[in-house]
């Protein structure tokens, strides 16, 4: 698809050195953190806005695909070049252009690495809340383009709620510019809200301004650990229709708990059967009393221990036993697909004992930890791909999770995106006047199906 020809047209854009055609350099770019491979005829490093635009003028004339990528942290196969083609990387677009401390709004382009962004504006005391579990190194385009989440989001809210305007370079190779530094705005479709989530396929983004908030005071860590689901679920619900919105409401089931304490031995209770990492943020007096007031509300709903941190060494410390529950997923069995379903927070213990059954049903191992403040739950469906008929069970077992989720009111996908990998099941949550509806706006605005085809919905010709 790709031949010599265009490989030197390709390097007339963007620079010899910066066009990748040797396997080594294409097996790099042809994963991301699902299982799947898929490999590239070429890989290209664009360093400015009309390197961008011209690579996808040339793609249109010549018909070949282009697969925008960040970092490749994506969960869903969103950046991978099925089929071939060329592979746009973006981290060369690494700048932070400005922070503006009088407007409470920055610059950016789209390589720049999340926690290298949110270190930036804290040290001039503003905040970008936006946390995916990938922030070290997801970039934000990529974060923009799946519409990350993360553990604040249930305060916060998640990417698409910060993001003000774009420059974007569309499918056809012409730059746009959408929203502004404005907080208000109605002039023509809001095409900023339409480009956040949609996972490459509508435009490759070349500048992000972000909205930024005051950097919080003080915050407070607390790891509780309760005796059922329920106690945990109903503890989420109770604190909040206290009319307290905690930064985050992190949850982890009996399952997590066993991976965590027998690898690390952490000394967690026997008696615990599910763990809330509760965390408020703000004036320093506002969060004693809330902290306070939280030990009061969850008391009586099964708590076994409930530890409070007094200083950032000690929230670190709490914080640990989320962080070490991938690295012990792999005892279970060595691969996995790391699902993200969301359900009403009151649904929370309903789904977790629905995928208790699913689980005794296929007989394989599920383990689920997230985001309870606003029922995200992150389920990991454990397998060991090399015993046959594992991985065909597997997806069974995820096609029943999803529709309990969607039974429950709830959705498919928080924030990992569709992709490849939940594009089979699309249909359980779209109708089909839904996705021809979508497919019309693609088609309007990629006419050639250049960009990142055959992503999130089937793309016809």
């Amino acid at each position: 698809m790709i031949d010599q020809q265009i490989i030197e047209k390709l390097e007339k854009i963007v620079g010899a050195d910066n066009v990748s055609t040797s396997r080594q350099e294409l097996i790099c770019y042809g994963y991301d953190a699902t299982q799947m491979e898929f490999l590239p005829d070429a890989v290209v490093h664009p360093s400015s806005t009309e390197e961008v635009s011209a690579v996808l003028r040339l793609a249109n004339s010549e018909n070949f695909p282009v697969f925008p990528r960040g970092a490749g942290s994506g969960f869903t196969g969103g950046a991978l070049p099925k089929g071939g083609g060329v592979v746009l990387v973006t981290t060369r677009l690494d700048r932070i252009l400005r922070i503006d401390t009088e407007n409470l709004i920055a610059e950016v382009e789209p390589g720049v690495v999340t926690e290298q962004f949110q270190l930036a504006v804290e040290k001039l005391g503003l905040f970008y809340p936006p946390d995916p579990a990938s922030l070290k190194f997801s970039t934000l385009g990529g974060n923009v383009a799946e519409n990350a989440g993360g553990p604040r989001c249930v305060k916060y809210g998640v990417t698409r709620d910060f993001v003000m305007g774009l420059e974007v370079v569309l499918p056809t190779g012409d730059i746009i510019r959408t929203g502004g530094e404005t907080y208000k705005g109605v002039v023509g479709y809001d095409m900023t809200r339409l480009l956040c989530g949609s996972e490459g396929t509508l435009g490759v983004i070349t500048k992000i301004i972000f909205k930024l908030l005051p950097l919080p005071e003080a915050k407070k860590t607390m790891l509780t650990i309760f005796d059922s689901i329920d106690g945990a679920a109903k503890a989420v619900s109770s604190i909040i229709g206290n009319k307290i919105i905690p930064t985050t409401l992190e949850f982890m089931d009996y399952a997590t708990l066993k991976c965590v304490n027998s690898r690390f031995n952490l000394g967690l209770p026997e008696s615990g059967r599910a763990v809330l990492i509760i965390e408020v943020d703000g004036d320093r007096e506002l969060i004693e009393k809330q902290a306070a007031r939280i030990q009061e509300i969850i008391a009586p709903l099964g708590l076994v221990e409930c530890k409070i941190a007094k200083d950032a060494a000690e929230s670190e410390a709490l914080w640990k036993v989320r962080r070490l529950v991938s690295p012990s997923l792999r005892d279970v069995n060595p691969d996995k697909y790391n699902e993200d379903v969301v359900v009403p927070r009151s649904k929370v213990p309903d789904i977790i004992r629905v995928i208790e059954k699913i689980q005794a049903k296929y007989d394989i191992p599920i383990v689920n930890f997230g985001h309870a403040g606003d029922g995200n739950i992150h389920v990991n469906v454990m397998i060991d791909k090399s015993i046959p008929g594992m991985d065909e069970k597997a997806h069974e077992a995820i096609a029943e999770v999803f529709q309990a989720a969607l039974d429950m009111n709830g959705t498919m996908s928080g924030e990992h995106g569709v992709g490849l990998a939940k594009q089979p099941y699309i249909h359980l949550e779209l109708k089909p006047a839904q996705v021809a509806a979508m497919q019309a706006i693609k088609a309007a605005l990629d006419p050639n199906n250049i960009l990142n085809p055959g992503k999130m919905f089937p793309v016809e010709k």
